[in-house]
């Protein structure tokens, strides 16, 4: 009886210290998963939010002149709020019923015309090298524009 309760004394606590062990074996990656999938959807989002605004600057403008300019300048405050640059970001118009991988397009401001915005982002894997994360992560946003048909600002309405 003397041995079982000497041999249970000394491994007492011995628990504590396994959980404590697997918590941190598991627990990390965890954690890094969280971030890395927080971080990719962070693009995600700028991109899909930076679309969207430059979408809305084209259709609000007069003339093609100044939706160049108003769009630039959506851009440039769209991605300021992410501490971006237009330089980090790729921007492709592409027809309205293509994919951002289409060839991109000059649209024409008539009124009633359509075309999409594809904003991509590259970023590279959080915490990852580069010479085993490969090329990384591309975020795309894509917002489609329709020029209104009533807008007497425009040429040909």
């Amino acid at each position: 009886m003397r041995r079982l309760m000497s041999r249970s004394s000394r491994e007492d606590g011995n628990a504590i210290v396994e959980f404590v062990f697997v918590a941190i074996l598991v627990l990390v990656p965890l954690v890094y998963l969280v971030v890395a999938v927080a971080q990719i959807q962070r693009g995600r989002i700028i991109t899909v939010a930076a679309a969207r605004d430059v979408g809305r600057a084209l259709t609000d403008a007069p003339d093609p002149g100044q939706a160049r300019i108003r769009a630039d300048a959506a851009l440039r405050v769209s991605l300021s709020a992410a501490e971006l640059t237009p330089a980090d970001v790729q921007i492709r118009l592409v027809e309205a019923s293509a994919n951002c991988s289409a060839p991109a397009i000059d649209p024409t401001f008539e009124p009633g015309s359509e075309f999409a915005i594809c904003i991509s982002l590259h970023q590279h894997t959080p915490g990852i090298p580069g010479v085993v994360g490969g090329r990384g992560i591309q975020s795309i946003g894509r917002y489609v524009v329709r020029l209104d048909d009533f807008n007497p600002a425009r040429p040909g309405s």
